[in-house]
């Protein structure tokens, strides 16, 4: 199959600590899994590129590929892959990997794993990776025509890291930090000039995800900055929402609708991601779910532009 989303990055083993105490352990995870999940209520061709140990619960896999997901992209790894805990705690979340796993480098995907058809894609995501894995993937899928490619950061862009980001920034059209990814000054009182900085290359938005506290989009060639409320049915977990939101996000560009549409979109991927313990609130989800909440939840979810 060639896919028009293809999902670049992890799938990693999670064990899951939360603030309250609670655990869930050996929790399918990785952020291919839930970004690939939620493209697929909105799209039939999303494939993944990436590397999978043998301690991967299968059903996970099963599972993607019974929603149509295109696995001829994932390699299989000699031995486990990486097995991380998430630690949540009240001011951020922590991934700690386990003591003996393959470096993270090691399970992140490379441009010569990509499967003939894979090239053609309409777009591609570069999940949460290494930057150096980043920015080789990005420098050869840049290389197709046409292709829209996104990217959700593993290293924070900070003051100290900027420099050796802004070669991959300059490369992709759409970045989906989370606030503790996002780091610069003058962020909280003057956004726009902060944003502003990221400038160079084709990047045109820069989605900023804040959790409870909603978001901030800024478009670099309108020079215009949104807001976007949280909105959730329910929270159950929120581990995967991010990749949800970002997935959403993409595959409304690619229908072709404008940025303020690709919010509501993914502000609803987001929230099946949230209503279950992993990725159980978006394995329940459907498409015809997923559009008859995008419908009761499209007016006035997004504040318009300033």
């Amino acid at each position: 199959m060639t896919p028009e989303l293809l999902i670049a990055g992890n799938l990693l083993v999670d064990d899951l600590v939360l603030e309250s105490g609670l655990t869930r352990l050996g929790e399918p995870g990785g952020a291919v899994l839930y970004a690939a999940l939620a493209a697929s209520l909105w799209s039939s061709r999303v494939g993944c590129l990436s590397v999978c140990g043998d301690d991967y619960p299968p059903l996970a896999l099963l599972a993607l590929a019974g929603r149509g997901v295109d696995l001829a992209g994932v390699s299989s790894l000699a031995g486990p892959g990486v097995r991380t805990w998430l630690l949540y705690e009240a001011a951020a979340r922590r991934m700690v990997p386990r003591l003996g796993c393959p470096s993270h480098a090691a399970v992140s995907p490379r441009p010569e794993q990509l499967p003939a058809p894979y090239w053609q894609a309409r777009a591609c995501h570069l999940a949460p990776m290494p930057l150096a894995s980043q920015l080789e993937l990005a420098r050869a899928l840049g290389k197709s025509e046409g292709c829209l490619l996104s990217l959700d950061p593993h290293l924070p862009i900070s003051e100290d890291t900027l420099d050796a980001w802004r070669p991959v920034l300059a490369l992709v059209d759409a970045i989906f930090p989370a606030a503790e990814e996002l780091q610069l000054a003058g962020l909280e009182t003057e956004p726009r000039a902060a944003l502003r900085r990221l400038a160079g290359g084709r990047l045109r938005y820069v989605v900023l995800k804040r959790g409870e506290r909603g978001g901030l989009l800024y478009d670099l060639a309108t020079d215009q900055l949104q807001t976007w409320p949280a909105r959730a049915g329910a929270v159950v977990d929120s581990t995967g929402a991010g990749d949800a939101f970002a997935a959403g996000f993409i595959t409304a560009l690619l229908a072709g609708q404008e940025a303020p549409a690709a919010l509501q979109r993914a502000v609803v991927s987001a929230s099946f991601a949230l209503a279950g313990w992993g990725p159980l609130g978006l394995l329940a989800a459907t498409p015809a779910a997923a559009q008859e909440r995008l419908r009761q939840w499209s007016a006035g979810v997004i504040p318009p532009a300033a």
